[in-house]
């Protein structure tokens, strides 16, 4: 009489365990996608910032160029051709390796992102440096 009790004890705290076990590991996941969005968005927000801001340096540039070349092409509506036509060569040079230089950059950041394992291993000890021997 006494085993079956405990056996039903026994039980009874394996699914408390569980259950707790259960609510932890959800909670830890909630946390882990939480970090790791954060890490997305602001990734995202600091690379449409630098954007926004190359674009607007680049606008100036291209404006001062302009007329820095204007006297050397024959006008000023030359040095404006010639700067759309090496524009033009550069878009046409990104678009060519987009693959290259946006699509692999970015599916390998999202990759290690969001499939890498944050745990580290036994092997792995980041907490402080092992001791010359």
């Amino acid at each position: 009489m006494f085993g079956v009790e405990k056996g039903i004890e026994n039980l009874q705290q394996l699914f408390a365990e569980s259950k707790k076990y259960l609510e932890l590991q959800t909670e830890y996941a909630k946390l882990e996608l939480t970090e790791k969005l954060t890490i997305l968005l602001s990734t995202l927000i600091l690379v449409l910032v630098l954007i926004i801001l190359s674009m607007v340096t680049l606008f100036y540039f291209s404006f001062a160029l302009a007329y820095v070349l204007a006297p050397y092409i024959g006008g000023l509506m030359n040095s404006f051709a010639l700067i759309t036509i090496f524009m033009l060569i550069i878009i046409a040079g990104v678009y060519y390796f987009r693959q290259k230089l946006i699509v692999e950059p970015m599916v390998k950041f999202l990759g290690n992102l969001f499939l890498k394992d944050n745990t580290p291993s036994s092997e792995e000890n980041t907490d402080y440096e092992q001791p010359a021997e």
